[in-house]
């Protein structure tokens, strides 16, 4: 059920190892990466619900989650074998956009696959197991590029312009190993269909209080509510606009206000829909957001700062490491792209400890609880990344890894293992899509917020960005002690 995962995360490694380096081999400035990374959260943002939604509606031949798998694995592929021969930086934005888009619509089904399949008991076990997955895939697709140099001599540097061949080779590895495990997930499992999912749902309401019953039941959204919530988010929008304008503050600024007015768009427009009775996927989609359960948004505040500072470790760690460890920004040079290699081959030590971790998770959270195991993880990790801005020898940035290994392990986990058994049966996939906003919108911040930090407030010195991202982890560990967890 879950041997997909590690095809899913053989290609976001990749990605999020090497999309840096291949920016700023192309041409990017440092503080330029923030905004050239958006296309991923904002991909996300976009393409998660939809799906979502669109998988719970969907019954065919092949299931009802695993259309998704295959359609995303296919397009997948193809873009991690166009990703490395980008002629220009704008191109190579563009392969992220269509990648990113592309690996979600195949990951977001898997996580509602987990929540569809086992019951409440076995969803924290299920969920390990594809932390396990993702922390083996990512490891190996990780260390490829240091592989294909140091064992096969392949080159590791290229003409100014260029990828490097042992990038490149590593991400058609990452092709075909992509669509070969989602097939492998695909042709071995079954889904239920939609009756027996009903069944199950029917029987474990009538195991519930009547509380808890009727904190499922969707409160129908009048018109007035998207209109009013919808206006209020655009005037906040355009009020912060202004004020970006009028201070000449960094450009990347106006993603979080556009995207503000554009949000207020949407809730407006579903608003207009709901009026005249038109009812559609956004109103549904909408009225779900507003009908969250309470597990969910407090667990939102936990996933804004774990994403934070997993976002900032993704961008900024290879301009870090290098710059503060290795000395050196040129990004052609042999030291940059030895430092570049070895934060490959970090990134896969921390998903190696995270794969070994995942068995711990279960045996910790029950001679505790999922919330302290979240916790303490998530500790870990802060202390983890903060830990870098001391090391000055490369080789003990393994030791940092084993923190962010078993917050990335619980991470993977221990959110959504709580979140199921808060959600009902039939709305699974599009509230794992909803859920996935609090993954993208902290991305989105980051995108937003750090190239201004970086610039401004930390003179070009990326690891100050690294110690925020561990401080945010700090935070979301005491956050998670303030969720409910039935």
């Amino acid at each position: 059920m879950s041997f997909g995962f590690f095809g899913i995360q053989f290609g976001f490694a990749l990605q999020n190892a090497n999309v840096s380096r291949i920016f700023e081999t192309l041409g990017a400035k440092v503080e330029n990466i923030p905004i050239l990374w958006i296309a991923a959260p904002l991909t996300g943002l976009i393409v998660q619900p939809i799906i979502g939604h669109m998988s719970d509606k969907t019954w065919t031949k092949l299931g009802r989650r695993r259309p998704y798998f295959l359609t995303g694995a296919i397009l997948a592929s193809i873009a991690l074998l166009f990703m490395p021969n980008s002629p220009a930086l704008w191109i190579a934005a563009g392969m992220l956009w269509i990648m990113d888009a592309s690996i979600n619509i195949s990951m977001e089904p898997f996580r509602a696959f987990v929540g569809d399949m086992l019951p409440s008991e076995q969803r924290t076990a299920g969920f390990a197991m594809q932390s396990f997955f993702i922390g083996i895939g990512a490891f190996i697709a990780s260390w490829l590029p240091y592989v294909f140099t140091n064992w096969f001599h392949i080159a590791n540097v290229a003409p100014e312009g260029k990828i490097p061949l042992s990038v490149q080779y590593s991400f058609y590895i990452g092709g075909g190993v992509f669509l070969l495990s989602v097939l492998w997930t695909i042709f071995s499992t079954r889904e239920y269909p939609p009756e027996d999912l009903a069944e199950f749902e029917k029987t474990r309401r009538a195991e519930r209080d009547e509380k808890s019953v009727k904190s499922e039941d969707q409160q129908d959204i009048i018109s007035r509510v998207f209109f009013r919530k919808g206006l209020i988010w655009v005037l906040t929008g355009l009020v912060l606009s202004l004020a970006f304008y009028f201070t000449s503050l960094e450009k990347e600024l106006y993603i979080l206000s556009v995207g503000l007015v554009i949000f207020g768009l949407l809730q407006v427009f579903a608003g207009y829909l709901k009026n005249i009775n038109n009812r559609n996927g956004l109103i549904d989609i909408m009225s779900d957001l507003y009908n969250m359960p309470q597990t969910m948004k407090q667990l939102a505040v936990v996933q804004f700062f774990s994403w934070f500072a997993l976002f900032a470790m993704w961008i900024y760690t290879t301009t870090a490491v290098t710059s503060h460890i290795y000395g050196t920004t040129d990004a052609h040079s042999a030291l940059y792209n030895e430092g570049a290699n070895w934060v490959g081959g970090m990134f896969g030590y921390y998903n190696l400890f995270a794969a070994a971790f995942s068995f711990l998770l279960p045996v910790l959270a029950k001679y505790t609880n999922r919330k302290t195991t979240h916790a303490i993880a998530l500790v870990a990790g802060g202390i983890g990344l903060i830990s870098f801005y001391f090391i000055k020898d490369p080789f003990y940035l393994i030791f940092s890894m084993i923190g962010i290994g078993l917050a990335w392990a619980s991470i993977l986990a221990m959110p959504y293992a709580i979140l199921t058994g808060a959600l009902p049966q039939k709305k699974m996939g599009v509230y794992m899509g909803i859920f996935n906003f609090f993954i993208v919108i902290p991305q989105i911040l980051a995108a937003s917020i750090l190239g201004f930090f970086t610039k401004i407030l930390f003179s070009g010195h990326a690891i100050y960005a690294i110690i925020l991202g561990g401080a945010s982890m700090i935070v979301a560990a005491v956050t998670v002690l303030f969720v409910t967890d039935k």
